[in-house]
């Protein structure tokens, strides 16, 4: 089976790669050159774990190319994958799917055949029809289906989630689109993987109220954590007593700074604006994005109120800067919150990021960016750590204390145990925790 992925972003490009892994010819199209360019020449445009073999591999094999003309990877194709972005739009937080319906109107001009149109990018309800009406506008000689079959997919962990993913979710209503869709994902049904037939809006609906039920978990532990704090508690206890309870499970009930990324963000924002629009508001995913909002902020106080009250005219080293570990990615990430809140309280910063720095760079001004996590913190009058990272989780804390100008740590992630940070000297702070051993944290 010959496919095309019409976009080659995080998505398309991890999709691509893994349907080309299970032995399907794939051809990802994009409109950048450069990125085109690029990935003919083994140089892979994002930070994903093991992506780079397996492009390299599947390109060796003949299974996976890349092109910037359509009509061309379409002949002979039998589906072809929208798999474009989806950013929230200016001024109302809707869904941006303006890539999403001129991708369909391209598609309906270059296919010659019977196709299976399929949207993998993250869209609202309704998309898909209209997705095909479109097509059918454009070509009205065109035989086609629609399906969607929205992506899992977590950031440093895509490719296990492709090859062994918890589900696939497949709003399709013709036999002939369910026959295709169940060929590309045949690998999967051979490990019994539980795979969902809906309809399109079912589908649809699926991707985003996942999103946002992950995204409330996030929020509502954050909130317990800040209590725990108040009363004495420990948030990880908490989390654990209820995370054994088989109905909630211990997946998303880590504090921190609150959620960021490609997804949660905007697909709370344009869930809500569905339920706007469908007259049928969703006010707890409305709280969660308000919450979630104003928890990034808060975090850059509480870096403020580690340093006695004041950052003015001090130096505060901050480690990690990405939304998560394991990726570059900066969209939504909560250090492009509390970065400029606590330059504009007077401090100065300097940085370190495994692999985000490029990207920060350009979002986040007058750092001083570092090779590694030491420099950074030489002579630094507090540390602030933001991702968790797992080199950051074996830092040489001695060398890290003689490196500081004043011991102060605000660990975001809870990577290290306070009382362990209290015997080396540290005035440690970290979220939902005592750190004295009895009362509330500072």
């Amino acid at each position: 089976m010959r496919v095309v992925m019409v976009g080659s972003g995080y998505v398309g490009l991890v999709s691509g790669a893994c349907f080309s892994e299970f032995g399907t010819d794939v051809v990802c199209v994009d409109k950048d050159v450069a990125k085109i360019e690029d990935l003919n020449e083994g140089r892979i445009p994002i930070f994903e774990p093991g992506l780079d073999r397996m492009v390299a591999h599947n390109v060796e094999a003949g299974r996976l190319s890349f092109s910037t003309d359509l009509a061309a990877a379409l002949k002979g194709a039998t589906a072809v994958f929208i798999a474009v972005g989806t950013p929230s739009r200016r001024g109302d937080g809707h869904a941006d799917l303006s890539y999403v319906y001129e991708a369909a109107r391209e598609i309906a001009q270059a296919m010659d055949g019977q196709m299976v149109v399929i949207t993998k990018s993250t869209v609202p309800v309704g998309t898909g029809r209209e997705v095909a009406r479109i097509i059918a506008e454009t070509r009205p000689d065109a035989e086609f289906d629609v399906v969607s079959n929205p992506e899992f997919l977590r950031e440093g962990s895509a490719i296990e989630d492709f090859m062994r993913p918890n589900r696939i979710v497949i709003g399709a209503e013709s036999e002939h689109a369910r026959e295709v869709m169940r060929a590309l994902y045949r690998p999967l049904f051979l490990i019994e993987t539980p795979i969902l037939f809906t309809n399109l809006e079912t589908a649809e609906l699926t991707k985003y109220a996942a999103n946002a039920f992950l995204a409330t978990k996030i929020t509502f532990i954050n909130e317990v954590a800040d209590l725990c704090e108040k009363v004495g508690a420990d948030v990880h206890g908490v989390a654990r007593g209820m995370g054994l309870d088989r109905r909630i499970g211990g997946k998303f009930l880590h504090p921190g700074p609150g959620y960021g990324g490609s997804c949660f963000p905007k697909d709370t924002l344009a869930l809500t604006r569905t339920g706007e629009q469908a007259g049928s508001p969703l006010r707890l995913v409305e709280t969660v994005v308000a919450v979630n909002d104003d928890r990034k902020k808060a975090m850059a106080q509480r870096v403020i109120t580690a340093c006695g009250g004041s950052v003015a005219g001090k130096a505060i080293a901050v480690l990690g800067v990405t939304f998560k570990p394991n990726t570059d990615d900066m969209r939504d990430a909560p250090s492009l919150v509390i970065v400029p809140a606590l330059q504009a309280a007077g401090a100065t910063l300097r940085g370190y990021d495994p692999a985000g720095m490029t990207e920060a760079g350009r979002l986040l001004s007058d750092v001083a960016w570092c090779t590694d996590a030491y420099s950074a913190v030489q002579d630094a009058d507090a540390l602030v750590i933001m991702t968790e990272w797992n080199e950051f989780r074996a830092l040489d804390l001695a060398r890290v204390r003689e490196a500081l100008n004043t011991p102060i740590v605000v660990d975001m992630r809870n990577i290290y145990d306070p009382a362990e940070m209290r015997e080396l000297g540290f005035r440690y702070s970290c979220v939902g925790r005592a750190v004295d051993g009895s009362g509330p944290a500072r």
